[in-house]
C-alpha cells in the first residue's frame, strides 16, 4: 500500500505537533494543530498507520494543500 500524504486543508502556521515519526496514529487522529485567524485547526490522519516523516516544524507557515506529514498505512 502506498504511503499517505497528509495535507493542510487551510493556510496557517503550525501551532503544535502532536505525533512524531515512528508513532502510531489512528484514523482521524490529529497529527498536528494549525493556527489560522486565531483558531486551532486540527490536521487528522486520513487512515491508521505509522508516522514516517513530519515535513513541518512548530511555528512554520503552511499554505492550503501543503503536505505536512507522511504516514505508512497499517
Amino acid at each position: 500500500m502506498p504511503d499517505i500524504r497528509v495535507k493542510s486543508e487551510i493556510a496557517g502556521s503550525v501551532w503544535k505537533v502532536l505525533k512524531q515519526p515512528g508513532e502510531a496514529v489512528a484514523a482521524e487522529e490529529d497529527v498536528l494543530l494549525l493556527e489560522s485567524m486565531k483558531m486551532e485547526i486540527p490536521v487528522p490522519a486520513p487512515r491508521a498507520g505509522t508516522v514516517l516523516e513530519l515535513l513541518v516544524v512548530e511555528g512554520e507557515a503552511v499554505a492550503e494543500g501543503d503536505v505536512v506529514a507522511v504516514i505508512r498505512a497499517a
